[in-house]
């Protein structure tokens, strides 16, 4: 059942990545010939940023591919561990994006801001409704690999729908310095670059703070936590939950728990309910990947 579940969220993963990287394509293409034409190099630079992230999605591709492929000899526990590596390899290429952004607008600014001179007439304006379309297109590309990768629970996802929504606040700034340009306000588009700067900074810093914690044996939530304690004080012949640990590996949950039953119980009983239990948390949360139960015997009260 879990190897069914991996598959298809591979397949929806690789889906969702392989339409992004189509439509990016395209928008290469379609940014760099109107940037050439209007002479944005706002515009160009908005290019060559779409350009980068068809690299950032092949890196998810093979991140969630990896993660989810079974356990062997040498890796008994599985792969997952494969995609927070990835979502750090992304979370690193963001920031550098970021602060890309943000040292190209600080240097306009020092300098008097970009030397722009879009053409005037239909390819300018050509130029203003290419950079509009891009931030919708972005914006959605952001929300539709955000929806896939909050399905998933994939962190590599998650970097990645950053990285569109980069692009999309790229955009905002490239309309913003075609348009200042030609209103005779170039700096503009560099007092937008410091802002989308601090917000993809943020954005990156988040990822890789949650993906060291997928790497680092971190509790999961404390929802979930509560949950599992329902789950297991369900049954009548747990007396008590005496220890319950949880840890994150990758987009999965590992579960640790011992039990207090009755002391009189059989051998055969006891292992009954500890094994009706662990199945039906392994069922019932999707992201626990295996539950382990150690019995104590214990004393009903009288």
């Amino acid at each position: 059942m879990s190897n069914k579940n991996e598959m298809s969220d591979t397949q929806l993963a690789t889906r969702v990545s392989l339409r992004t990287i189509t439509i990016n394509i395209i928008l290469t293409i379609i940014q760099m010939i109107i940037g050439i034409f209007s002479r944005s190099s706002a515009m160009i630079s908005d290019a060559v940023h779409t350009a980068s992230d068809i690299f950032s999605t092949v890196v998810v591709i093979i991140g969630v591919r990896m993660a989810s492929k079974a356990s062997d000899k040498e890796h008994p526990y599985g792969h997952e561990r494969m995609e927070p590596i990835a979502a750090m390899v992304l979370a690193g290429i963001l920031c550098a994006t970021g602060i890309g952004i943000g040292y190209s607008a600080v240097l306009n600014i020092i300098h008097g801001g970009p030397d722009e001179n879009p053409a005037k007439g239909l390819i300018g304006i050509l130029a203003l409704c290419t950079a509009a379309i891009t931030v919708l297109v972005k914006e959605w590309m952001y929300w539709h690999t955000r929806a896939a990768a909050k399905k998933i629970g994939s962190g590599a996802m998650m970097a990645d729908a950053w990285h569109h929504r980069s692009d999309s606040l790229s955009s905002v700034g490239s309309f913003a310095g075609i348009l200042g340009a030609r209103l005779g306000f170039p700096v503009l588009d560099s007092l937008a670059g410091v802002i989308i700067c601090l917000f993809i900074v943020k954005a990156a810093y988040d990822i890789f703070r949650a993906a060291v914690c997928k790497m680092t044996d971190t509790a999961c939530d404390d929802e979930t936590i509560c949950q599992i304690r329902e789950i297991v004080l369900e049954h009548d012949g747990v007396l008590g939950i005496d220890d319950l640990k949880t840890r994150l590996f990758g987009n999965k949950i590992y579960v640790d728990l011992e039990l207090s039953l009755d002391g009189s119980s059989t051998l055969t009983q006891a292992h009954d309910i500890g094994e009706c239990i662990h199945v039906e948390i392994e069922a019932r949360i999707s992201m626990v990947k295996h539950c382990m139960i150690h019995i104590n015997p214990g004393e009903k009260c009288p």
